[in-house]
């Protein structure tokens, strides 16, 4: 399977297809010209002449998602309306992380030894795959250690992430691989935005969970347990919630409901800054699906988590 690099798509003229060739010794991908890919997967330049793969599903859905920080910064559905939120002050120049849409926090959530986050965030992700099933629109994109990642963490590793459009769904799978030759371990979330009227937006399916609230000392959480069966957004709201349910309901105050759906994301985080971030805290809040307990991998050992947003 040949990978393509960030490298292989600048500069670009036009927009590129990707299309899956069949071969003897596997599937690779290729870039192909203007024409339209039945596969409803094509990469193209986006902000910053940054380069992004779109997803076009033929139910008119769309997803995109740019190569840099293996970020997905937008889905929407056959109205077009975008279920999640790019902040404003969000900079497409790899100086920063991509601020808003689905960034990742690998191999690090929050603060610790290394980076804020991590650094898959700030990092760019290879395009290995692309396929199409029942006219649902795929693509596989990779990453793996190199001289920035093991200046501060000295492992080998592979991370793959899977991105799948449906007609009213957007689902990942999110696998990590030890490529080392001694063990590792990892914490890690998807920190995703979504668009909302942070006034009415709530959350349902928390409670009954213990929770690690950062408000007010981000860095003393104090312990407590959920008793609300909807959880708002009143002001700045940063907690953790361990051993959360596999679905969470998410009223975003919109006119919306996005169901949150996962497997092996054992916690949740709910975020929104207030009036850290006056000027667009209104508009968005994070519900994240998070591994707050490190996840520990013997060499060759693998662990894969998926999530599954979707409005009925």
């Amino acid at each position: 399977m040949a990978t393509i690099s960030t490298a292989s798509f600048a500069p670009f003229s036009t927009s590129s297809t990707i299309r899956r060739v069949k071969r003897s010794s596997g599937i690779v991908l290729a870039t192909a010209s203007k024409e339209a890919s039945p596969l409803g997967v094509r990469v193209t330049e986006g902000e910053g002449s940054l380069p992004k793969v779109v997803l076009t599903s033929s139910h008119g859905s769309e997803a995109e998602i740019y190569l840099f920080g293996g970020c997905i910064t937008s889905w929407k559905v056959s109205s077009g309306k975008d279920l999640l939120y790019v902040r404003p002050d969000a900079v497409f120049n790899k100086k920063k992380p991509i601020s808003g849409g689905v960034p990742h926090c690998f191999p690090q959530f929050g603060p610790g030894q290394i980076q804020q986050h991590g650094f898959a965030r700030n990092l760019d992700w290879s395009v290995i795959d692309s396929e199409n099933v029942n006219e649902n629109p795929a693509v596989t994109l990779e990453l793996t250690d190199g001289p920035y990642s093991r200046a501060m963490w000295d492992y080998g590793f592979q991370a793959l992430f899977k991105v799948t459009l449906d007609a009213k769904s957007l689902s990942t799978e999110f696998t990590v691989k030890n490529l080392d030759n001694k063990p590792f371990s990892f914490t890690t979330a998807l920190h995703t935005y979504f668009s909302a009227s942070v006034s009415g937006a709530s959350v349902k399916g928390l409670k009954g969970c213990k929770t690690l609230n950062k408000d007010p000392d981000p860095t003393n959480p104090l312990e407590g347990e959920e008793h609300r069966d909807e959880v708002t957004f009143p002001g700045f709201v940063d907690c953790i919630y361990l051993d959360a349910p596999n679905e969470l309901q998410l009223n975003n105050g919109l006119g919306d409901v996005i169901t949150i759906k996962n497997t092996r994301w054992s916690d949740a985080v709910l975020w929104n800054p207030h009036l850290q971030m006056e000027a667009c805290y209104k508009d968005f809040v994070c519900v994240e699906n998070a591994k707050i307990r490190s996840v520990q991998l013997e060499p060759e050992q693998s662990w894969t988590a998926t999530q599954e947003l979707s409005i009925s």
